[in-house]
């Protein structure tokens, strides 16, 4: 999580004579978001203010109305609603801005950085109501195109949200944005996205499938030197099973992501409703125990409403950044948080043995890499000591 210091000149501003923009709670490669109050209603909102650059890009700000529009139809539980759109006033740069529900806790991104990777029973429970509200959006005619844990809310009291649909849409019609667009989500990508910029319904599901690979085993599938070259290894490369990575995972988990992630969209779940009854049949069959989502406990959302403290002596200068520290947690929960602790088996296997296997295959990692590191510097050693010494043998 980045904390900014510094001021904001959006803050106090009023949106459409209506919308009071409060303190910021983060910002992206194309937004900020921030608290605010619909002064009308006297109802907390989000306000999603898009960057100055796209203020004049008329492609941008028709499809930015439409896909609003589209989006503030759709009503489930498992999205974000969108109450309203507008393009600011000449004082405030005419900026185009979302006003949505303020979902109180976090993005998943947060806690999997908090937490770690998830067992099998937390990974259903973020994926039902995700799955849910794409399959919702699926069958109205729509598509997220950019699905990954900063899209994806937990809110404090456990629901699991979906946000930005139809915004990838848009910053595609902006050309000067395509380009980071497409990068921006590069491990997310489904293989036709990448290769001509086409997605449907399956696309969204290839996004999850690498999602659940990431719930289960703390990483997406694939890495390279460069976003590109993430990208691109999805064209030819299978997704490999999680429970390659993790011992202890079901075999139905890796069946699951293995046809999420198909290479071609035809041998995928057709979308979002039909991979959530696949989840909703491997829950049964495993018969995996109930799981109220946590919230994180340091995401910017929380720090937002923070009294603001000026910068210390200590503290980075106006318009720095300051990174916070990650706390590591476990999945297994303290007993004095609201959060119920599950115990229980799935598969066959006790949800403890699960945590130790896992614990177990992150210390040989650890392991392993400095088994590495130290043959390196042996090897290091020796080179110098023969270079060093070659006059004297020969």
């Amino acid at each position: 999580m980045t904390v900014t210091w510094g001021g904001d000149a959006l803050e106090g501003a009023l949106l459409d004579g209506r919308y009071r923009v409060g303190t910021r709670i983060a910002t992206g490669g194309t937004s900020t978001v921030y608290r605010g109050l619909d002064e009308r209603l006297d109802r907390p909102v989000a306000v999603k203010v898009m960057d100055l650059r796209y203020a004049g890009d008329q492609q941008f700000l028709t499809r930015f109305q439409l896909e609003a529009r589209a989006v503030a139809r759709l009503k489930d539980p498992g999205l974000v609603a969108v109450y309203d759109q507008g393009f600011g006033t000449p004082q405030d740069s005419g900026q185009p801005f979302l006003v949505m529900e303020l979902v109180e806790g976090g993005t998943l991104r947060e806690l999997l950085d908090e937490r770690g990777p998830m067992p099998p029973h937390a990974v259903t429970a973020v994926l039902r109501p995700v799955l849910g509200a794409l399959g919702i959006a699926h069958r109205a005619g729509l598509v997220h195109r950019d699905v990954k844990p900063e899209n994806i809310l937990i809110a404090s009291d456990g629901h699991v949200k979906v946000v930005d649909f139809g915004l990838v849409r848009a910053l595609a019609a902006a050309g000067i944005t395509s380009t980071n667009v497409i990068l921006g989500t590069a491990a997310y990508l489904s293989p036709e996205q990448v290769r001509d910029g086409n997605a449907g319904p399956a696309s969204d599901v290839y996004a999850v499938g690498v999602l659940g690979y990431e719930l289960l085993t703390g990483h997406t599938p694939f890495t390279g030197d460069s976003q590109l070259a993430v990208a691109y290894q999805r064209l030819d490369h299978d997704v490999p099973p999680p429970s390659s990575v993790i011992d202890g995972v079901p075999a139905e988990f890796d069946e699951l992501v293995a046809r999420a992630t198909a290479l071609d969209p035809a041998d995928r779940y057709a979308d979002g409703i039909e991979m959530a009854e696949t989840v909703d049949a491997i829950a049964h069959r495993l018969n995996l125990p109930a799981f109220r989502v946590p919230a994180p406990r340091n995401s910017a959302q929380h720090t937002s409403v923070l009294p603001r403290q000026p910068p210390s002596p200590a503290a980075p200068p106006a318009g720095h950044t300051l990174q916070m520290p990650r706390v590591p947690q476990d999945w297994t929960v303290d007993t004095d948080t609201q959060y119920e602790l599950v115990t229980g088996e799935f598969a066959g296997i006790e949800l403890g043995q699960f945590m130790l296997e896992r614990a177990h295959a992150r210390r040989m990692t650890v392991i392993w890499l400095a088994a590495v590191l130290a043959l390196t510097g042996l090897v290091a050693a020796l080179g110098w000591t023969l270079g060093n010494n070659v006059g004297a043998l020969l």
